[in-house]
């Protein structure tokens, strides 16, 4: 499926600020049969662009504004085709669940993605969700997909019960969220029982027969690493496997390493953000 990709993010302040230091994670990855015809980045007030990519392999823009200025717009065009192919059948056996540690112990790739970061705790309260949703269960992939299929049975997706810098905890607590919170969990989960889990952003197209959760703006989901079958995706608001629909931008731990946009400045800390997505299809893709 070939798509555009429109992302609007402004801030209005309530006086001038100066001294604006900042980056953008925003450019769609080529990567899993998806590739980005051409990505535009418009900053205002104007000013220079550079970028490099992180130790992840993700693209990130780097923009300064050292002049007083009352607003700061950032828009990302994107013009991406995506692919299914990275769909695999839900009975696909893998790893044994009791082999994983084993196996992932021996690659380096695995390591960040079974510890603990800023919004996700492999804590016993989620070693002991995972046990319960695992019971019956030895294949590390139908595993988490009972992870993912839990999470979207039985937390509510509620846009205003949650923020962008809630924790996972909290989110086990309230049984409640949006897909970032869905996400956390589920990787708190999945590296509490040794599967190596990696927090996705990117975006969610959703066409007129469509009714998905998260799209028509930034959305996130979790990729699980099978030592057979590589990194595979689950997205936990929607309960399945990202197909041609999803657009994706970057990797990490979670939320905090693909900020779409995180900075600092001098000046007032009153200001309104506003964000504006807007995903369509330019055309099918017959694969």
């Amino acid at each position: 499926m070939k798509l555009q990709v429109f992302h609007r993010t402004h801030y209005a302040y309530a006086a001038p600020v100066r001294e604006s230091f900042n980056e953008a994670r925003l450019q769609p990855t080529n990567a899993d049969g998806q590739v980005c015809h051409n990505f535009l980045l418009k900053i205002l007030p104007p000013t220079r662009l550079s970028h490099y990519l992180d130790f992840q392999l993700n693209w990130v823009h780097l923009f300064d504004i050292t002049e007083p200025h009352p607003s700061l717009t950032v828009e990302a065009t994107s013009i991406v085709t995506t692919s299914a192919s990275r769909v695999i059948p839900g009975d696909q056996p893998s790893t044994p669940l009791a082999q994983m540690e084993k196996a992932c112990n021996q690659l380096e790739r695995c390591h960040d993605f079974l510890q603990s970061s800023r919004f996700v705790e492999p804590s016993a309260e989620a070693w002991k969700l995972g046990l319960d949703i695992a019971q019956g269960k030895t294949d590390a992939w139908q595993i988490a997909q009972g992870v993912m299929q839990h999470i979207h049975r039985e937390f509510a997706y509620m846009p205003t019960a949650t923020n962008v810098h809630t924790h996972m905890r909290e989110v086990l607590r309230l049984k409640r969220g949006v897909c970032q919170d869905f996400t956390h969990v589920m990787l708190g989960v999945c590296r509490a029982l040794k599967i190596p889990a990696r927090y996705v952003s990117g975006y969610l197209y959703n066409g007129p027969a469509d009714q998905l959760r998260g799209a028509q703006a930034s959305h996130a989901w979790v990729e699980v690493y099978l030592p057979e079958l590589g990194w595979h995706g689950l997205d936990p608001t929607n309960n399945g496997q990202p197909d041609d629909r999803y657009v994706k931008i970057a990797v990490g731990r979670d939320y905090a390493d693909v900020t779409p946009i995180k900075g600092t400045y001098r000046g007032t800390g009153e200001r309104k953000m506003t964000v504006d997505v807007l995903v369509t299809a330019l055309e099918a893709v017959t694969v």
